[in-house]
């Protein structure tokens, strides 16, 4: 993992290098210090040498002028670094979710992914600027203090640095409780902003059902549980710095009583002594750093764990010479099919079905059946074990995806607007379409006036999932995207479900329309939208029951018909 994590260096090793410089030379000058205060004690003073304060007094100055210009580089630049692995990093995992089958979406909530990819990252920037550059500094000044006092006191030294093992082993013996502790914490956070996420986008329902107590039941749960899992990441936390602070305390009082009773003894100078205390004050900011780097590289570490789990995930099979289609003619085949779902709930059982070129085939039947799933199929949202689809005789497994999906268009039940304008939005269906052609999309879909009549025109702001707009406008802009991107291929899955009678009429004329002479397949609980369609397959869990036109199907008195007499006896009983 700690080699995945220093590829990320690459792209920035100049800048990277240019920081370890500045900490090497900044800890140059924290070791110089203590040597001209041993100086000045021993012979300076002692020698009355007036002259040489002075000279000492500017060279301290223009070493702490240097050591300024040096924080302000290792804070800024080293924090540039840190913040651009970070935006490489969110772009690798923001490239890699577009490639991961639906499924993963099915599996994991949007507010764990969103933490995974915002919060985990921040400690993941500062790990990348300051874990380096505090553990440089920290083995320059250990190394550099070590050898620097040996020159004054073999004996000395050693007895001091003894006291190291004691912190190395003791900050190993709470590494593990550390990480596992903030393990805990990353996947507890990410619980609260999946339940704040889903709360926030619902609140329009809470509201509508009086439910706000219950979505602060919900809330409270994942808040109490990411409290007592960051208190008991706190409490590891707090045990570790105050043993790292207690040994640091030790080493002072032993260098203080130890240092003393060799001066004491004659075997070292008051200015050794005066050294000695300044380079074990030193000497402890390095371990601090340590204990710090700890506790970074902990949060650091567990937020890129999660991080490569996610990128680990395998993407959508493309297959390793893919193919891109060229003309489409449209001919759909479907060879006994066979689908389930990952908790293997079996939803298509060896399905057959050809769509010939230029065709509309419509799906009707029971919820449950598979309607939706077969549609989700086609375009490979989903992949399958069993079976075959082919588009003009090619298996779909061997196109690639980018070349299947851009030659089919799908218009769906449960539309999607994303934050920004009607324009934008509908720019979804053709990005380099020009004006005309996105007024005249939509114009078929009976969108362009409403849109004039808005203050603000196709530049109108829709609102947080179109939040602005009502399940029938939504739909519009859906379709319009579809008419935009002008497919050879069509899959309108419930299509006009939010719409009015009136203008789901005129929608289907247009629809009609834009289905000649393009291979389209329709689902749909309103029977009334698929009359006129090629072919009708009713589709139930036990697979494809019957198929034939409407005439056909209604005279055969079976699910067809019955769906069929049962919306109309509802509406001789309820609407007449």
């Amino acid at each position: 993992m700690i080699k995945k994590f220093i590829t990320y260096y690459k792209p920035y090793k100049k800048l990277f290098l240019l920081d370890l410089l500045a900490a090497l030379l900044l800890s140059v000058c924290d070791l110089v210090y203590p040597m001209l205060t041993r100086n000045v004690i021993d012979d300076i003073v002692p020698n009355r040498k007036l002259n040489m304060i002075f000279v000492f007094g500017i060279m301290l100055l223009l070493i702490f002028v240097f050591k300024a210009c040096l924080n302000y580089f290792m804070q800024y630049w080293g924090h540039v670094v840190g913040v651009r692995m970070q935006g490489d990093m969110r772009r690798e995992v923001f490239t890699h979710l577009q490639d991961l089958p639906n499924s993963y979406f099915d599996e994991n909530k949007t507010g764990v992914i969103m933490s995974r990819i915002i919060n985990d990252l921040m400690d993941i920037s500062e790990l990348a600027h300051h874990g380096p550059e505090d553990l440089f500094i920290s083995l320059i000044m250990l190394v550099g203090s070590f050898i620097i006092l040996c020159t004054i006191n073999v004996p000395l030294t050693i007895m001091i640095f003894a006291v190291i093992p004691f912190i190395v082993l003791f900050a190993a013996i709470q590494k593990n409780k550390m990480k596992k502790a903030f393990m805990e914490t990353r996947v507890k956070t990410g619980e609260v902003n999946a339940t704040l996420e889903n709360s926030i986008a619902g609140i329009r329902v809470t509201k509508s059902f009086g439910a706000q107590e219950n979505e602060l039941e919900k809330f409270e749960k994942s808040n109490t549980t990411f409290k007592k899992a960051r208190e008991a990441a706190y409490k590891v936390m707090g045990k570790y710095f105050s043993g790292m602070n207690l040994l640091t305390d030790i080493l002072e009082l032993v260098v203080l009583v130890a240092a003393a009773y060799f001066m004491y003894m004659d075997k070292i100078t008051p200015g050794d002594f005066a050294a000695y205390l300044l380079y074990i004050k030193m000497f402890i900011q390095p371990i601090k750093k340590l204990t710090n780097f700890a506790e970074m590289y902990q949060n650091g570490m567990t937020g890129f764990q999660r991080y490569l789990d996610i990128i680990e995930e395998k993407t959508e099979n493309e297959s390793p010479n893919p193919i891109t289609l060229g003309e489409v003619k449209g001919n759909i085949e479907i060879k006994n099919l066979s689908f389930k779902y990952e908790d293997n709930n079996s939803v298509l059982e060896d399905i057959s079905l050809e769509i010939p070129s230029g065709k509309t085939i419509a799906l009707v039947g029971p919820s449950g059946g598979g309607k939706t799933t077969l549609c989700s199929l086609i375009p490979r949202f989903y992949d399958f074990e069993e079976g075959e689809i082919t588009i003009d005789d090619v298996n779909i497994k061997d196109l690639s995806l980018k070349s299947l999906r851009k030659n089919i268009g799908i218009v769906q039940q449960d539309v999607f607007l994303f934050t920004g304008t009607i324009k934008e939005n509908i720019l979804y269906g053709n990005p380099e379409a020009t004006d005309k052609e996105i007024i005249e999309a939509c114009k078929k879909a009976r969108l362009h006036d409403f849109i004039m009549s808005l203050p603000k025109g196709y530049d109108t702001y829709v609102g947080e999932r179109g939040v602005k707009l009502s399940g029938g406008q939504k739909q519009r802009i859906s379709i319009a995207r579809v008419f935009l991107k002008n497919p050879p291929i069509m899959i309108l899955d419930e299509a006009t479900s939010a719409l009015d009678n009136v203008t789901e009429y005129e929608i289907q004329k247009s629809l009609e329309e834009l289905s000649k002479e393009r291979t389209t397949l329709v689902v749909a609980h309103r029977l009334t939208t698929i009359k006129n369609a090629d072919e009708i397959v009713v589709l139930t869990e036990k697979g494809i029951e019957e198929r034939g036109t409407h005439e056909e199907l209604m005279s055969k008195k079976g699910i067809y018909r019955t769906l069929n007499r049962n919306k109309e006896d509802f509406k001789e009983k309820y609407l007449a």
